[in-house]
């Protein structure tokens, strides 16, 4: 797992910041269905200019925490947790991120839960995601659903270079 400062694959010119997608779904883990929200993560990171390899598909639970964890320790200054947000009694994703975290960030998850109530889709306020930092990491649960993960790119879009930024102490 690879998260450290690369080449300039945006063209943006300068060093790209490691990245990570974690994708909790104990289905997608274990090859029942091909996961289609982690390449959509993935994909937003390469355009802001992240160097972000495959999405690591992981079971609900502990094993979302490791793989955090793993970004974090190979110097990911990103990394997008989706699935495992909801209430069924393995959506643990909240739970495995709660205790990485040495200071939580809850506008960022407020935001997500937002812009999906906005758009008429109500069942977005019972998302349990959080966000915060890791160190000088940014930590971001989204949910696991493609329209939740498309919704949650629109908002970080524009804060989510910024806040990397900002996490080291850089000037606005």
């Amino acid at each position: 797992m690879s998260a450290k400062a690369g080449p300039d694959p945006a063209g943006l010119g300068r060093v790209a910041y490691g990245g990570g997608v974690v994708v909790a779904s104990n289905r997608a883990a274990a090859g029942v269905y091909e996961d289609a929200t982690g390449p959509l993560l993935a994909d937003f990171l390469d355009e802001l200019g992240f160097a972000v390899g495959a999405p690591v598909v992981v079971p609900d639970g502990e094993p979302v925490g490791e793989a955090i964890a793993a970004f974090v320790a190979a110097g990911a200054r990103v990394v997008l947790t989706t699935g495992g947000t909801g209430l069924t009694p393995t959506d643990l994703t909240p739970e495995a991120t709660r205790p990485l975290l040495d200071r939580e960030i809850p506008g960022i998850a407020e935001a997500i839960r937002a812009a999906g109530v906005a758009k008429g889709v109500p069942t977005a306020m019972l998302s349990r995601g959080l966000a915060g930092l890791a160190g000088t990491c940014l930590v971001i649960n989204l949910p696991g659903s493609r329209g939740g993960v498309k919704d949650a790119i629109e908002v970080l879009r524009p804060v989510l270079e910024h806040a990397v930024e900002q996490s080291v102490g850089s000037d606005h």
